[in-house]
């Protein structure tokens, strides 16, 4: 079978930084940035808290920037008693296109569950938004060497039961923890093999077709000085970037490393 074209999906996650007016002030300057790149081989979305959605949806929507808006988690019920939680179809309603689900300090800071994430995943799914959903280990279990088999948990937990069409269009971000903000990153063979072990995950829990489909992106400490790299490994479809996405100029180069020379 011939293997489809993935588009790279290049996603900016703020986690709780930037205030609405700084938000704002970002999101003008990478549109800027972005404007003069090519970017007709890679998506781009940013993930701000909640407090932002509005505003940089509003920058997003007046000036033109080619990004989707995008939030960091939600709640699995559109409505009810949930103090603090945000729902899916607030979401929604705002044009978010992408939601980060099960995100490790979600799993580790909130205690959130392998069925949590699942009940988010269809959450989001149901109204009409793409979840991205993050999976990895920690460095106890690297060095441990169940790697493997802990992607094979999380992405059977997460995916499982669901349609091979709804799984194509998903999009599953590989994060080893022991490398999220600590500025060690996988090695470019360590995340294709890691990335190529959830793609046959998902094709024995959907078909090939759907696996082949499937983006799967790398999140670790990603810089502009390590894009490259990362992104001439085949199973690696795009990149959930932490700290480095808060600058647009680091970002903006991220992008445009992320977008040359497409496979």
């Amino acid at each position: 079978m011939a293997r489809p074209s993935r588009r790279r999906l290049v996603s900016g996650n703020w986690k709780m930084y930037h205030d609405h007016v700084q938000a704002i002030r970002t999101v003008q300057d990478l549109g800027l940035r972005l404007a003069g790149l090519d970017l007709g081989a890679v998506d781009v979305s940013v993930h701000p808290p909640f407090t932002d959605l509005r505003s940089v949806q509003t920058v997003i929507e007046d000036r033109g920037v080619p990004v989707a808006l995008g939030a960091q988690h939600c709640h699995n019920q559109d409505e009810g008693a949930f103090t603090g939680e945000v729902s899916p179809p607030m979401l929604a309603r705002l044009g978010v296109r992408y939601v980060i689900v099960g995100h490790s300090e979600r799993r580790t800071l909130f205690g959130q569950t392998d069925e949590e994430v699942a009940a988010i995943l269809r959450a989001v799914v149901r109204h009409g938004m793409t979840p991205i959903v993050c999976v990895g280990e920690t460095e106890t279990e690297r060095d441990q060497g169940v790697t493997h088999a802990r992607l094979e948990s999380q992405t059977k937990a997460a995916l499982g039961g669901l349609p091979a069409q709804q799984v194509a269009g998903l999009v599953v971000a590989y994060e080893p923890i022991w490398a999220i903000g600590t500025g060690r990153t996988a090695e470019p063979g360590d995340a294709q093999v890691a990335c190529g072990h959830i793609r046959q995950v998902v094709a024995g829990l959907a078909d090939d077709e759907a696996a082949q489909s499937l983006r799967i992106q790398y999140g670790g400490s990603v810089r502009p000085d390590n894009t490259a790299e990362l992104m001439t490994q085949p199973d690696v479809d795009g990149l959930l970037v932490g700290g480095a996405s808060l600058e647009a100029a680091s970002f903006a180069a991220i992008v445009r490393e992320a977008g040359a020379n497409p496979r």
